[in-house]
Parts: C-alpha cells; structure tokens; sequence
C-alpha cells in the first residue's frame, strides 16, 4: 500500500457494534480516477463511502486524502469534508431554498463566498448539469432527477478534490437515471476523482476506469471493466455477475 492514492484506504476496519462490517480494506484511488463500487445489499460499499468523509468512524486502519490522515480523530472534518463532495440516494435538498440558493448556500455560510461570485458559480453549475432553466424553481417544483441534478451542483461547488456517489439513482424512477448519469459521465470525462457506488452495470462498464467488487464487507475482486464483466478472476465475481447480465 502506498500513498500514491489521491484517496487511500489501508486496512479498514468497520463494526456496527458486534457486527463486522469492513474487514481490512485497502484500496487507492488515483487522481482523475473514475473507482465504481459494486456487490450485493449488505457487502459494505455505502459503508465504505461514509468513512471516507467520517459520517462513520472506523475503528482500525486509516483514511487518507492527498496524504493527510483524514480517520485521525484531530483532523479537522469540516475542512475536510469542504474537499470531499458526496451526493446520495435521498436528495437533501432545503425544501425552502430554490435550486440556486440551494447550490450556493455552503460557498457563502462555510467559505465566506461573496454573494455575487456565489451566484454566478452556482448558475454556472446549474448549467453544467442541465439546469440553467429552474435556479428559480423550489425542491418540490422539480423531478427526481432535477432535483438528484442540483444535489450534485451543490456538492460541486464547494470545488472538491473528490466526489462521492452513494446510489443517486436507486430512489429515481427509470426514465430520470440516464440524466443523473449523464451528468456523472461529463464529470468523469472533465477529470473528476470518483468514487461510485451503483447498482448501474452500464454505467460501470463504460465510465469506470476500476471496478471493485465487494461481498460480505471485503474487496473480493479489482480490475479494469472490461476485464471485470468479460473474464472475473473469481468464483465471487461471476456468480456476482450471473445474477446480473
């Protein structure tokens, strides 16, 4: 293991009281790298994607962004989480707040953002995903998937080096999952550092540059998609994958 990672995890370890949830995961993260997260309910991946921005604690091992400890009980989280965007399943959006201010909210309150610089970040990123239109428009206004869209313009702009994604399509009705991903596609082709979990085999395979299959809170199997979904190494990953294709 080394801290070649933009996001390093050495040997994880996980309980919800007695049960084992992470066993001894270890795994790197490169910069720019797009690393989807798949396995069955229950393997620990949305697990995984909390400790790494400490809405879990681990209780062994270490967590690292650019090198710096960010599992070390001292780390200063607020900081660290400004550097870690996560985006998830439920939308969390402030229902009194319009798409726009929804988006601008944490530049101002959290890194003391101008007002008029706020506004016009968030209207541009409201634009990258598609939704110049609605920076007026509240919560309940919109669709899932518009709203999955501002969710995912709020975590960017506090400008992470990381961005996290927790399931964001599981809650949407099907026809709303290919906007959600398109947008996850051009942050991965502008270079984003991603880190997915998703039960979308598609999206896997043609935006992941790593898959990492989990079961029973270990990594079981790692490799290049194509490898991955053509020729598993493992009894685990093609009995994982005859369920699926």
């Amino acid at each position: 293991m080394t801290d070649d990672g933009l996001l390093a995890f050495e040997g994880v370890d996980k309980y919800f009281g007695d049960t084992h949830v992470l066993k001894d995961i270890s795994l790197d993260v490169a910069d720019g790298e797009v690393c989807v997260v798949v396995g069955p309910s229950g393997s620990g991946k949305s697990t995984l994607l909390r400790c790494a921005n400490r809405l879990e604690e681990i209780q062994a091992g270490e967590i690292r962004l650019d090198g710096r400890s960010i599992s070390d009980p001292d780390a200063d989280i607020n900081r660290l989480r400004q550097r870690i965007g996560m985006v998830f399943q439920s939308f969390n959006l402030f229902p009194h707040k319009t798409a726009l201010e929804n988006v601008t909210l944490a530049p101002r309150k959290v890194r003391g953002v101008d007002g008029d610089t706020a506004r016009q970040n968030g209207l541009d990123l409201l634009d990258d995903v598609g939704l110049s239109d609605q920076a007026a428009s509240y919560p309940n206004q919109l669709s899932g998937g518009q709203q999955q869209r501002v969710a995912i313009a709020r975590a960017l702009a506090m400008d992470p080096r990381v961005m996290l994604f927790d399931e964001v399509t599981s809650a949407l009705d099907p026809e709303l999952v290919g906007e959600v991903l398109g947008v996850m596609r051009g942050l991965a082709t502008d270079g984003m550092t991603m880190m997915v979990v998703t039960h979308e085999m598609g999206f896997a395979r043609e935006v992941a540059d790593r898959v990492v299959l989990m079961d029973e809170g270990r990594i079981v199997e790692t490799g290049a998609p194509a490898e991955f979904f053509e020729n598993p190494e493992t009894d685990r990953g093609a009995q994982f994958l005859s369920k699926l294709l």
